[in-house]
C-alpha cells in the first residue's frame, strides 16, 4: 500500500481552507482537519473485521505537537506491533511511558484479593496480610517491575537468623507476588525471590528448624492437678477443664460457640475454619464435659461459651495459662495436655493408635483416613470417657493401668 502521500504544503493548504477534511498519508495514517483550522493525527486499522482507531496527537511542529515526520515514525511503530500480532493500545512506547507502573504493594494487595477464597481461615489470611504489609514494607513503594534481588535480600536478611520461619514464609510470599506480576505482564525475567539456585547461594543453606516441644505435664500427675482445677473458680478454670477433657487446642476452646454444642448428641462440632487441618472436627463430649457446658449455658451472656469482658469477644488467650500459674503448674503449657493425653493413650491403654490420632484431629492418610469414617465417633467416645475417668480419679493407682479385659473390650 502506498505511503507518504502528504506534504507539508498540502497540509498547510488544508488548514488554511478550514473546510474540514480527512487527509490520508497511506497505509493507515490519517490527518483529520477541523473547520477551526486545527488538525490531529490518527491511525486506523481493521482487525477481526473490527475497525480500530488510535490518536497520535495534534499536528504542528511545536514541542508538544506532532509533525508529519513524527506521525510517520509513530505509524511505523504501530505497523510493527500489528505485524507481530500485538496491541498498539498497550504496546506503543509512548502509551507505556504514560501509564503509571504498579508498585509491589499494589500487586501484593491485588494478589491477596485474588486469593481471598483460598485461605484456610481468617488467621491464615491475616498472616499473609501482615507479612506483606509489615515485613515487606520496604518493597511496597517500589515499582514491581524494578524489584531486584538486592531489594529482596535487604528485607529477608535481618530476619534470616533470629526469625527464620517468618523469613522463609515471607520469601515465599514475595516470590508469589512477583510471579503474579509476571503473569499479568507487569514484569519479566527471573524471579529475584526464587530460592533454589538463587537466594540459597546468597542467604546460605536453610537449616532444619529445631522445634521445641510444648512442656507437657506427665499424665500420672494429671488426676491430682484436675482435683485442684475442679476446685478453682472462674471461666478460665472451666475452659482449662474442658480443654483437658476434650484434648483440644486452646484456641478451639476459647473460641467455642453455643451453636457448635449439641447437648442431645453430646457432641461439639468445631468448624473447619478454626481447625489446624482445615476440616470440621466433631468432639464426643464425656459426662463431666457436658456438665461443665450445661452449667455455663444456664448463665450464658453471648454466643461464646467463654465470653470475655466484652461479651462479643471470647476470653483472653492467656486465661488458661494464668490458671495454671495460680495452681503452681506454670512449668507446663496448656497445649502440653494434648501430649499428656497421647502418652496416656499409648502407655496406659489398649486403644488403637488411629483412634487416639483421630481424637487429636491429626491429619491421617491411607488406612487411617478410612478408619475415621463410620464407627470412628463411637470409638472415640469410649476413649474420651476412659480419659475422663482417669482424669477425675485422684487415686492414681486405681486407674494407672487400663489394660484390663474390660477396657480392651471397649477399645474393640
Amino acid at each position: 500500500m502506498a505511503r507518504h502521500k502528504l506534504t507539508e504544503t498540502r497540509i498547510k493548504a488544508a488548514l488554511k481552507a478550514g473546510k474540514g477534511d480527512k487527509l490520508g498519508d497511506g497505509d493507515g495514517l490519517w490527518l483529520h482537519v477541523q473547520a477551526s483550522g486545527t488538525a490531529s493525527w490518527v491511525f486506523i486499522w481493521i482487525r477481526h473485521k473490527r475497525r480500530r482507531e488510535i490518536g497520535l496527537g495534534s499536528y504542528s511542529s511545536g514541542a508538544r505537537h506532532v509533525s508529519l515526520v513524527d506521525a510517520r515514525g509513530k505509524a511505523e511503530a504501530i505497523r510493527g506491533i500489528l505485524g507481530r500480532g500485538g496491541d498498539p493500545f498497550k504496546e506503543l512506547p509512548e502509551r507505556i511511558a504514560a501509564v503509571k507502573p504498579k508498585t509491589f504493594g499494589e500487586c501484593a494487595d491485588d494478589l491477596l484479593a485474588a486469593k481471598e477464597k483460598t485461605f484456610r481461615n481468617e488467621k491464615h489470611r491475616a498472616q499473609w496480610k501482615m507479612t506483606l504489609e509489615v515485613y515487606a514494607k520496604p518493597l511496597r513503594k517500589i515499582p514491581v517491575t524494578d524489584v531486584s534481588t538486592d531489594d529482596v535480600v535487604s528485607v529477608l536478611r535481618p530476619l534470616w537468623q533470629d526469625k527464620h520461619e517468618t523469613a522463609s514464609r515471607l520469601r515465599g510470599r514475595i516470590e508469589k507476588v512477583l510471579d503474579y506480576a509476571k503473569a499479568l505482564k507487569l514484569r519479566d525475567g527471573e524471579n529475584p525471590a526464587r530460592w533454589k539456585g538463587h537466594l540459597d547461594h546468597i542467604l546460605g543453606k536453610r537449616e532444619k528448624l529445631k522445634r521445641g516441644h510444648h512442656a507437657a505435664m506427665p499424665y500420672a500427675d494429671v488426676p491430682a492437678f484436675m482435683a485442684k482445677l475442679k476446685a478453682a473458680e472462674g471461666l478460665g478454670a472451666r475452659a482449662l477443664e474442658l480443654c483437658i477433657l476434650t484434648a483440644t487446642r486452646s484456641g478451639e476452646v476459647l473460641n467455642a460457640r453455643w451453636s457448635e454444642i449439641d447437648f442431645h448428641a453430646a457432641t461439639w462440632a468445631i468448624p473447619a475454619e478454626r481447625m489446624k487441618a482445615g476440616k470440621e472436627h466433631v468432639v464426643p463430649l464425656s459426662a463431666h464435659a457436658v456438665a461443665i457446658l450445661k452449667a455455663l449455658h444456664e448463665k450464658r451472656l453471648s454466643e461464646f461459651v467463654f465470653p470475655g469482658q466484652a461479651p462479643r469477644k471470647p476470653i483472653s488467650n492467656m486465661a488458661m495459662t494464668m490458671v495454671m500459674r495460680r495452681l503452681k503448674a506454670g512449668a507446663y503449657t496448656v497445649h502440653g495436655f494434648r501430649s499428656s493425653f497421647r502418652d496416656w493413650c499409648g502407655d496406659a491403654t489398649s486403644f488403637p493408635r488411629d483412634v487416639a490420632e483421630a481424637a487429636l484431629a491429626h491429619v491421617v492418610q491411607g488406612v487411617e483416613a478410612a478408619y475415621r469414617r463410620g464407627s470412628a465417633l463411637a470409638k472415640r467416645r469410649k476413649l474420651m470417657e476412659a480419659w475422663e475417668r482417669y482424669c477425675l480419679t485422684e487415686k492414681v493407682g486405681e486407674v494407672i493401668s487400663l489394660r484390663s479385659k474390660h477396657e480392651q473390650a471397649q477399645a474393640r
